[in-house]
């Protein structure tokens, strides 16, 4: 982002989790899971994106929970560890 010639700075807000639900979740789910890539294989689904706050969080673990899912884990990743849709598009930005 530029403003008045001074490139301006986006501060990245919230942290990148990991959740990993045992199932092959199709694209259907997606609409449950928005903002989160979601990558299927070997009878688990791994959703990676990034959570802004706890309650979030928890909303999320709660449609987990409300589609009779079975939570295998939840992890925080370092911020450099996700190439999410939106930290392409900041790197592009910056690029700029």
């Amino acid at each position: 982002m530029k403003s008045g010639g001074k490139q301006m700075m986006r501060r990245r807000t919230g942290t990148i989790y990991r959740i990993v639900v045992r199932t092959e979740l199709n694209g259907r789910y997606a609409v449950a899971f928005e903002g989160m890539q979601m990558e299927a294989k070997d009878g688990v689904t791994v959703l990676t994106g990034r959570v802004v706050d706890q309650p979030q969080l928890y909303g999320i673990l709660e449609r987990i929970n409300g589609l009779g899912l079975e939570l295998l884990s939840v992890e925080a990743l370092p911020e450099e560890a996700y190439a999410g849709p939106e930290s392409k598009r900041e790197q592009e930005e910056q690029e700029l």
